[in-house]
């Protein structure tokens, strides 16, 4: 059963009434993910936002927030009204997420690079706690791997084991260095496990989120091209 208070298509529908930056135009690239991880996936609800055992999403590409607000309205986060005035002065919901302002978001993003070392550090935090089950999922675009401190963290979490971890890449082709189509490689070596699926691919995606295996990070490589979707 979903757990939306929308369909897809309506959800898609809100998060085109959000875009704030004409030059990032709402990508159902970047929506179908956080679809299926709000409904399908994750083990967390308005109601327990706060609580400490709750999973944690991260968008790390913050300057595409449209999706994220949209997808925070169907799961009745945030009120949909609040749509309607993205960017506004006194609106709680910016150009880029907010977590001091806005219901069901983790952390403030927007400066690229920042998302993975993060939730590094929160599964690290759960793990201390005890709190094994929990995981944490990140989502960051294949231009932003080009940071350095995203290196850095991939080769921190394989070496250490951090299974509680799993980083969605949405990989439009924009990434300017390494080799075209080598990003599953970039975690592979590191020690992740690696699923590559179709980013409109809803099934598909929902499995590769559950083939995470004890004792590894899990990453998923999400295909997309620039502009394929509306």
């Amino acid at each position: 059963m979903s757990r939306m208070t929308a369909t897809y298509d309506e959800a898609k529908a809100l998060a085109q009434r959000t875009v704030v930056d004409p030059r990032y135009p709402h990508k159902t690239y970047t929506f179908d993910p956080i679809w299926v991880l709000y409904d399908r996936i994750l083990n967390v609800t308005p109601e327990t936002v706060d609580c400490v055992a709750r999973d944690r999403f991260l968008l790390s590409k913050g300057h595409q927030p449209a999706a994220y607000y949209a997808v925070l309205a169907a799961r009745r986060f945030i009120p949909e009204s609040w749509l309607d005035d993205v960017g506004g002065t006194d609106s709680p919901l910016g150009g880029h997420p907010d977590a001091t302002r806005t219901p069901g978001v983790e952390i403030s993003s927007g400066s690229l690079g920042h998302g993975l070392p993060l939730g590094i550090g929160q599964a690290l935090g759960l793990r201390a706690q005890g709190l094994t089950d929990t995981r944490v999922y990140v989502l960051v675009g294949d231009g932003e791997l080009d940071e350095g401190s995203n290196h850095e963290a991939i080769a921190y979490a394989g070496e250490v084991g951090i299974d509680q971890v799993t980083v969605i890449v949405t990989d439009n082709g924009s990434a300017t260095h390494g080799q075209p189509g080598d990003i599953d490689t970039q975690f592979a070596v590191n020690g992740w496990t690696v699923s590559t699926v179709d980013g409109s691919d809803l099934d598909g995606f929902e499995h590769a989120c559950r083939e995470h295996v004890p004792g590894r990070p899990h990453a998923i490589i999400a295909t997309a091209t620039e502009g394929e979707h509306p």
